[in-house]
């Protein structure tokens, strides 16, 4: 192809481009609508919604001795209780709604693993105070796994 047909095929493309802006004009919130809906679409698979359930977030990080926080996805929901302990530490109690195959509580290379009890439920003992992220593999009700991974929270 010659330089002159490409500039025929611009020109062609223009011409059909303001047609179409005419005649079927891109709503003005169109693309904000698209960014927002990725976006939701790429939290929901990379990072759990984090809902406050009880208490006030600063309480985690505050004098406060307990928080509860509950994570979902939309088919996995995570219920966690933080409590403080005599010596420092915090005890994560925690309650997985879906068959959970391993459940992982990691802070920046410390990693701790449990294997859910009855009913979904898990507990950590002894973590230090920071940010934590809780890490699952757990098993839908058509019976396909997938990973479950919550948003950093201070414990």
């Amino acid at each position: 192809m010659e330089t002159e047909d490409f500039a025929s095929d611009a020109v062609l493309f223009a011409r059909m481009r303001a047609m179409w802006q005419d005649v079927d004009p891109v709503p003005a919130e169109l693309v904000d609508r698209m960014v927002a809906a990725v976006a939701v679409e790429d939290l929901s698979r990379e990072y759990a919604l984090l809902t406050l359930v009880s208490g006030d977030l600063a309480a985690v990080r505050g004098e406060t001795d307990t928080a509860t926080l509950q994570f979902s996805d939309g088919t996995t929901s995570v219920l966690v209780h933080v409590t403080a302990t005599e010596d420092g530490s915090r005890r994560i109690d925690g309650w997985v709604d879906a068959a959970a195959l391993a459940i992982r509580l990691s802070q920046g290379e410390r990693e701790w693993s449990t294997d859910p009890a009855e009913h979904g439920r898990f507990a950590f003992d002894s973590v230090p105070p920071g940010l934590s992220r809780l890490r699952l593999v757990v098993r839908d009700a058509d019976g396909e796994m997938h990973d479950f991974q919550t948003p950093r929270f201070e414990v």
